[in-house]
């Protein structure tokens, strides 16, 4: 992620400096001792700006200031000698609030923290759901696959990322399920479990609390969780028998 620094205080500025460099997923683009020439720099020079480490207290523009002049800042994380500008700082959606003096642990947390929120701002970008054309294309490494729906057979969340599965192949990204959930045409896909959503096209049978899904090679049972099973009952094409 592309990163600049506003800091008056030198010494502040050189320890984050320092961490950026000795972080994988940073790099240091600039920094600042005050507001307003970061402010002209990234207007005048159109920079593509990730994240921000930000000082609250300075001279001429205060850190919350300088995010009052944007409609759409980048990820932000606020560095601050005080805690009494916390609640205000969040109030506009800041990754997090680190207080002086930073120990790089909990810098690489706060690090991590905007890495996962970059990682799913970029495949939402990046991979394109459009229902009206019944395709997704999905990010792998630099490539974009395109798929088309009625190839994926189930989604599988595991931490931060899910994993994408058709007949022949599994597609590893960085979404949230809720986020892809909210993409996938609702008609198509039902969530099944807090862990999965499945083609209904593609269910072999259900037994019991389990849907059936026919693989390349075997079967692959997945579970219905007890909040999901009677919203699914009630949503597939199910006829039953009169006695």
């Amino acid at each position: 992620m592309n990163c600049i620094i506003i800091e008056d205080d030198k010494l502040s500025r050189k320890v984050v400096e320092e961490f950026i460099y000795r972080t994988e997923a940073t790099e240091l683009v600039a920094s600042f001792e005050n507001a307003v020439d970061a402010l002209n720099s990234i207007k005048l020079n159109g920079a593509d700006i990730d994240l921000v480490f930000l000082d609250i207290e300075m001279p001429e523009m205060s850190g919350i200031e300088f995010l009052k002049t944007f409609d759409k800042h980048p990820q932000v994380i606020i560095i601050s000698g005080k805690e009494k500008y916390a609640l205000e700082a969040f109030e506009y959606d800041v990754t997090d609030y680190l207080l002086k003096p930073i120990t790089y642990a909990r810098f690489f947390k706060a690090v991590t923290k905007a890495q996962a929120r970059h990682n799913e701002k970029q495949n939402i970008t990046k991979a394109s759901f459009d229902e009206s054309s019944d395709q997704i294309f999905i990010k792998r490494s630099s490539t974009l696959v395109r798929l088309n729906y009625s190839d994926i057979l189930f989604v599988e969340a595991l931490e931060n990322y899910v994993i994408v599965t058709t007949y022949s192949e599994k597609y590893t990204i960085h979404f949230t399920m809720k986020a892809i959930a909210s993409k996938l045409p609702a008609n198509i896909y039902k969530r099944v479990h807090r862990s999965y959503i499945v083609n209904i096209n593609k269910i072999k049978g259900i037994e019991d609390n389990a849907v059936i899904i026919n693989l390349e090679e075997g079967t692959k049972v997945i579970p219905i969780g007890k909040s999901y099973k009677e919203k699914l009952m009630n949503e597939i094409n199910l006829i039953t028998k009169n006695n």
